[in-house]
């Protein structure tokens, strides 16, 4: 009976202890519960099952215990932390399972993670197979009824968080690559833009543009015609201005426009540069700019003068359209002409070379003209002046004039002038045959294919019909091609050489556009290498080649041909006879100028047919033997003149026009005597 009395009062007592003491104590008491053991019991409770005390064999017993002690840990939270705190908390552990330790060191926050925290997880995670093993056979020996699910979706998230930074770690490597690759390629196009602008700079001829240079800062010319493009931007203004003013009626203000407007042009004139100017000009620009201002003040429409400045820039494109329409078929109209001077020379010469006895008409040394060991020139030209320029300077450059002889074929028209001029002025010791074309019997249109098409109605309606082109490319176009030359049998000449000179072996074809400044006779031991042709290549990476002058649309030309072979230049040609006679260069020339009849393959001219027919029957010459562009490129390197064995002046600035560049003329007009009674009776002169 004791013993029952005893336990109640043990209970009762030990409360009553509790009540007794407390004053300072139990208050201690709690707030290290709340703050020291609750928090801990309380991750603790919330790991799903991790308390269990592996030796215990009584699992029940010990999830009782668990909830209990959770039961007891939310009482004490709900007394401190607020509803919407503890549904916060609630809700995270549905949506990512149990809190505690592990799931805090696997979700650290992003601002705690370091490089070396991520490698260790990426290391770790690697392992993550074999944990799960020890950890999931240690949980089913020691407690089959711990929740095991919540530990499971935690690995599983940590597995893909390492993947997610691994995989973020090679989008950006690939970042990186991409952004030094861009900035790789802008700076290697950069490189080569200014490598290209470098190079074009060094083709500029510094004497066309004197002292300016565009890489020079210290330009000794700069702005020197700011004023006057100033002046001239004013009377545009002005312009606009009174017509404004005129629309609405302000004639006084139209009338002070007009005036300034005069007064301004005259000012201006022909001037270029500021140092071109009359010192009175900067008064009236000074003034001009007052009026502008009182007009725009009074008349000012942005709309109006928005329309008036675009209908004077389409006005003025226009003109310059007509402008280069026109000085296109001006230069093309002067390169087809011969000079007044040069007609005047070949009428008198003709003249007088009727009036001479038939046995004063004959050249000395015709035993030379079929004489295989000679060196032979074939020149086909109806140019006086410009044939004897080619005799002249191949004569006064030659070691051996006696052993060179000279073949001028030209018209009937120039056939007298010819003969006159050089039996007036033989070539020194050298040999020298003119001849008619019109006598070459054999020559005609059963025989010759461009005879027979130029006979033809569509020809003569495509070289002679009234009706122009109104566009300017296809104006200029069409007027280059219907240059005389392409009419005259001068010009196909070249393709008849055996059959002109048949006991001849070798043969130097010259154009009468050129001047000789060195001896020629090396060119007689080239090694043509079993080619036909010996000519200077004139293609450069990506220029006069083969689809520049041929229609490679069409299915013969593309099947025959490369687009890319390198094209040559007429105009200093060594041929080799033997050659052309077997392989047949005159039969393929027919065949290829048979199928051309309607312009399908070229259109007109002598070297797209000459590069068909010597289509690997070419052996390229130094570039030293023979420089052109003289007649259209301002840009050629004097020293390369200099060294050059023939200068062409191919192009429309023929050194005998009035158009020709001024700077290489020197290297035609010495070979000229302009003391002689003819030339000089004939006006000509350097």
């Amino acid at each position: 009976m004791a013993s029952p009395k005893r336990l109640p009062y043990t209970t009762a007592g030990t409360g009553g202890g509790a009540r007794r003491g407390s004053g300072t104590v139990p208050r201690v008491v709690v707030l290290v519960f709340l703050f020291v053991i609750a928090p801990s019991i309380f991750f603790v409770v919330r790991s799903g099952g991790h308390v269990h005390v592996a030796s215990d064999p009584k699992g029940a017993n010990g999830n009782q215990e668990t909830d209990w002690q959770q039961q007891l840990v939310t009482n004490h939270l709900k007394s401190i932390l607020s509803k919407e705190v503890i549904d916060a908390i609630a809700a995270s552990q549905q949506e990512t399972g149990a809190l505690n330790l592990d799931f805090f060191r696997d979700h650290a926050s992003p601002s705690w993670k370091t490089d070396d925290l991520v490698d260790k997880k990426m290391n770790t995670s690697l392992d993550v197979g074999d944990k799960e093993k020890a950890e999931n056979s240690t949980a089913e020996n020691d407690s089959p009824l711990t929740n095991k699910a919540p530990k499971d979706r935690s690995d599983e998230h940590q597995v893909d968080t390492a993947a997610k930074i691994a995989r973020r770690k090679l989008r950006e490597k690939r970042r990186e690559k991409r952004a030094m690759d861009l900035v790789q390629k802008d700076d290697e196009a950069h490189v080569k833009l200014e490598n290209a602008a470098i190079e074009r700079s060094k083709a500029v001829d510094s004497a066309v543009l004197g002292k300016y240079s565009i890489w020079r800062k210290e330009n000794e010319n700069e702005n020197s015609d700011s004023t006057v493009r100033l002046m001239r931007d004013q009377v545009i203004m002005a312009r606009v201005y009174s017509m404004l003013a005129k629309s609405k009626n302000k004639h006084d203000l139209f009338q002070e426009l007009q005036t300034r407007i005069k007064e301004s042009q005259r000012a201006i004139g022909e001037a270029t540069a500021d140092a071109d100017l009359h010192h009175s000009a900067l008064e009236k620009m000074r003034v001009m700019g007052q009026v502008l201002s009182k007009a725009r003040e009074e008349v000012y429409d942005c709309k109006v003068i928005t329309q008036r400045l675009r209908a004077m820039l389409q006005s003025a494109d226009e003109h310059v359209r007509s402008l280069k329409k026109q000085s296109t078929f001006l230069s093309q109209l002067a390169a087809k002409t011969i000079p007044n001077s040069i007609h005047c020379l070949s009428m008198r010469l003709t003249i007088d070379y009727y009036l001479l006895p038939l046995e004063k008409r004959k050249f000395p040394r015709s035993e030379n003209l079929e004489n295989p060991e000679l060196y032979h020139y074939a020149l086909f030209s109806d140019n006086v002046l410009a044939a004897s320029v080619v005799v002249n300077s191949t004569i006064m450059n030659a070691k051996e004039p006696e052993k060179h002889v000279f073949h001028l074929v030209t018209d009937k028209l120039n056939f007298g002038a010819m003969n006159m001029w050089f039996l007036l002025n033989p070539p020194g010791k050298a040999t020298i045959h003119v001849e008619n074309v019109d006598e070459f019997k054999w020559l005609n249109s059963s025989y010759c294919p461009v005879l027979r098409q130029l006979e033809s109605a569509a020809m003569k309606e495509y070289y002679f019909k009234a009706d122009r082109p109104t566009t300017l490319s296809a104006g200029s176009s069409n007027l280059k091609y219907r240059n005389p030359k392409y009419l005259s049998m001068l010009n196909h000449l070249r393709f008849y050489l055996p059959q002109i000179y048949p006991k001849l072996d070798k043969i130097l074809f010259l154009d009468d556009d050129i001047v000789v400044q060195k001896d020629l006779t090396g060119l007689w031991d080239v090694d043509l290498k079993g080619k036909v042709n010996g000519a200077v290549e004139t293609c450069g990476e990506s220029f006069h080649r083969f689809d520049k002058y041929l229609n490679f649309s069409n299915p013969h030309i593309a099947r025959n041909f490369d687009p890319n072979a390198c094209g040559w230049a007429y105009g200093m040609n060594i041929f080799d006879l033997k050659q052309w006679k077997n392989k047949d260069i005159t039969g393929i020339y027919h065949k290829w100028q048979n199928m051309n009849e309607d312009r399908v393959l070229w259109k007109l001219g002598t070297l797209p047919p000459g590069l068909m027919t010597f289509y690997k029957l070419t052996h390229p010459l130094d570039k030293s033997w023979h420089v052109l562009g003289l007649g259209y490129n301002p840009s050629i390197d004097r020293s390369e003149i200099d060294n050059a064995a023939v200068a062409h002046y191919n192009g429309n600035m023929k050194p005998w026009l009035e158009l020709a560049m001024t700077k290489y003329r020197p290297y035609w007009t010495r070979y000229i005597k302009y003391d002689h009674p003819y030339i000089r009776g004939c006006n000509l002169s350097d």
